[in-house]
């Protein structure tokens, strides 16, 4: 059933901002704040993507902490088009019309990236949280605008999320739209899932004070120290397996969060992490002290592949979530996914733009660089292990044949570069961010156009395909 906003048209600052925006308009001071696009002038008519309608009145977004907001997300469904001026099509069908709560998110997105992405929180007139279903996706508060800009195909995050779906606990979903801030159109996002703590998101349960209610649920991302990070008691190791006691890995609380536990709960998850730590370095894999006590060993497996599938320079350094659940449901810790955009061939860092290398092996490089953050010692224990290394190569050999397969990656590409040029949609975003001929960081290769940059991430993917079946499987396949 449509959902309408029966108060779409008593919004006049939204009304006025879509007008200026048809006709087009200029830069205000009050704006420059907010990063507009190179372009402000770039008008949005129709998309065949959902609409999303930020409204801030001028004010300034921040990263610290959040403000308050409205957003009206116009989505007329799959296959139909969606229309920015609400007053000639005024019975469209709005997933969302009402207060939100906002801030900038990420690091080097955030950084590196002149199109900002955003977090943004569900919530009513008087602050509560609301759970309500975007773009088809499920019910939820807690969203993430993404923003792609160093991404000039706009989609390997999803791109690695759709592959990696079939396979894993979860994987967050995403839909593209198109972004307007108070009047200025701002291109392409990705509403984006996070890995939270929803009903259908991570599912996590808050954990208690004492028994078995003390063991979970926990989720923890190994990412870059901030002031709470529990801190690996092994450093990493370079890829012959000497220790590096200056290069040391950090697991961040995530949910719940640091403050909100209690000292029991806190030591508990360190504990824990100590815990599974102990099993990896045992002399023997397989024994009752083994590590496949303590972390599911499938999850690492298939989040293995779809890092080293786009060569991300993040992967098991960055972003790389855990979760805990309780003992009496499953002890053992299960890895997620995140952040999968500088794959791919898009990052011309740490040899990331490179087809012919492991991504687990990357400690040297990272180390020669000076980089602060590595990957975990315990991968190397893992490749190590024959049992496991088995259980990977016939994993790969079943993705191949299944959702891996280059016949499919090269038709969920198309269809997904088909949906955002067939109405203009990519076309729109490069007007509002001028990026063809041009050299972004941190891109390893300068794109002539949309067509080329689509041309040369098949290539790249078919070069790792191809080094991948030669190193897993031992031939090339070309399922």
């Amino acid at each position: 059933m449509k959902r309408f906003c029966p108060y779409l048209w008593l919004m006049p600052a939204i009304c006025v901002a879509l007008l200026l925006l048809l006709v087009g308009c200029r830069k205000s001071p009050k704006e420059k704040g907010n990063f507009p696009p190179k372009n402000t002038q770039v008008a949005l008519d129709s998309t065949n993507l959902p609409i999303v309608f930020l409204n801030v009145d001028g004010r300034r977004i921040m990263r610290s902490r959040r403000l308050k907001a409205r957003m009206t997300v116009i989505n007329n469904g799959e296959g139909k088009m969606s229309y920015a001026d609400t007053l000639t099509h005024p019975n469209q069908n709005a997933d969302y019309c009402g207060t939100v709560a906002i801030r900038y998110r990420g690091q080097s997105s955030y950084r590196m990236s002149p199109k900002k992405p955003y977090s943004i929180k569900l919530k009513n007139a008087r602050g509560k949280k609301i759970k309500q279903s975007l773009m088809g996706m499920n019910a939820d508060n807690d969203w993430a605008l993404m923003s792609a800009y160093s991404d000039l195909s706009l989609m390997r995050d999803l791109l690695a999320f759709e592959l990696a779906r079939p396979y894993m606990p979860f994987v967050p979903q995403g839909r593209f739209c198109e972004l307007v801030v108070d009047g200025i159109y701002y291109g392409v996002y990705i509403m984006m899932e996070r890995n939270s703590a929803g009903a259908h998101r991570l599912a996590i349960t808050s954990p208690e004070k004492r028994a078995d209610a003390l063991t979970g649920d926990y989720y923890v991302e190994i990412d870059r120290k901030d002031e709470h990070s529990i801190i690996s008691k092994r450093p990493a190791l370079s890829s012959s397996g000497e220790a590096n006691d200056s290069a040391w890995i950090y697991y961040n609380l995530k949910i719940p969060k640091y403050d909100d536990l209690s000292d029991e709960q806190r030591n508990y998850v360190a504990k824990a992490i100590e815990r599974m730590e102990d099993a990896l370095v045992t002399t023997s894999y397989d024994n009752a002290l083994g590590y496949r006590k303590w972390v599911n060993v499938l999850s690492l497996i298939d989040y293995q592949i779809a890092s080293e599938l786009c060569h991300n320079v993040d992967a098991y350094r960055l972003s790389m979530g855990l979760v805990k659940r309780r003992d009496s449901e499953d002890p053992r810790f299960f890895a997620t996914l995140w952040d999968m955009n500088l794959g791919y061939g898009n990052c011309n860092r740490f040899g990331a733009d490179r087809t012919d290398t492991w991504m687990w092996q990357n400690n040297d490089v990272l180390m020669a660089a000076g980089d602060e953050n590595y990957v975990p010692f315990w991968w190397h224990r893992l490749m190590a292990d024959p049992g496991y290394v088995s259980a990977l190569k016939a994993r790969w050999r079943q993705c191949r044949q299944e959702a891996y397969s280059t016949r499919n990656i090269h038709a969920l590409i198309d269809s997904m570069a088909t949906v955002l040029s067939a109405h203009g949609a990519q076309q729109r975003n490069f007007k509002a961010w001028p990026s063809w001929n041009r050299y972004i960081n941190p891109i390893p290769y300068i794109a002539s156009g949309y067509d080329d940059e689509i041309r040369y991430m098949k290539d790249w993917i078919d070069r790792r395909l191809a080094f991948m079946d030669k190193e897993l499987l031992g031939a090339a396949l070309d399922p």
